[in-house]
């Protein structure tokens, strides 16, 4: 019934925030659509392994299947509260089956689904209730709840939760994108020390990234 997918990562991220903009809102639905299909690639292996597991965790593989549907369809609104053709909902299914791994994952699917919807507190909610030390799902959940942190202007959290982000995550495709938030908000905080130093990761660590090839216009706003 669960398919594994075949999808090949988006990452072609567009350059970050001007200084002018909210330092969010400009790619804030690219950055999550990029998430969504990490998260989506991964969960489809998850589901495939669990499927075949202990009967519990088949169980929770079976009731997250539709809601991955739905989220992979955009239509969170269903992925959440579920439907009238037997479909909990994630927020059921991470209830009811707390403790597997595809439980675990419906927080992943719920938060990311929140703040699509725009509703960052309750977003922020289940992102906290992920756990996972992977190098994929992990840094995406986390660099989400960094945006949910500033759509809710706690730019201190936002900011410290994107740099951890950056370092789980430890590649070219999703760190350069945090470490560019960040030190957009720290800048906005006026914290330009703290912002170079996220700069200067990127063009020291992940130079041959996208937001590398223009880093030093950013490492140079910061630094006066």
């Amino acid at each position: 019934m669960a398919e594994q997918k075949n999808k090949q990562d988006a990452m072609n991220v567009e350059e970050a925030l001007s200084q002018s903009e909210a330092f969010i809102v400009k790619n804030k639905k690219m950055i999550i659509s990029v998430i969504v299909a990490v998260v989506v690639i991964i969960a489809g292996v998850v589901i495939y392994k669990n499927f075949i597991s202990e009967p519990r965790e088949r169980k929770a593989s079976e009731a997250l299947y539709k809601g991955e549907q739905y989220f992979e369809a955009e239509q969170y609104e269903l992925a959440l509260n579920g439907d009238s053709l037997g479909y909990k909902g994630l927020l059921k299914v991470a209830d009811e089956f707390s403790g597997t791994d595809a439980g675990n994952l419906a927080n992943a699917y719920a938060g990311i689904s929140y703040a699509q919807l725009g509703k960052y507190k309750e977003a922020a909610d289940f992102l906290n209730k992920f756990s996972g030390d992977d190098q994929v799902i992990a840094p995406a959940v986390m660099g989400t709840l960094g945006n949910c942190y500033a759509q809710l202007g706690d730019l201190e959290k936002a900011a410290s939760t994107l740099m951890k982000a950056a370092e789980k995550a430890d590649a070219h495709s999703l760190s350069p994108v945090y470490l560019i938030q960040a030190g957009e908000i720290y800048e906005k905080l006026g914290k330009k020390e703290d912002a170079v130093k996220a700069y200067t990761l990127i063009k020291d660590k992940y130079f041959s990234s996208y937001q590398a090839m223009d880093i030093d216009k950013y490492i140079e706003r910061a630094s006066k």
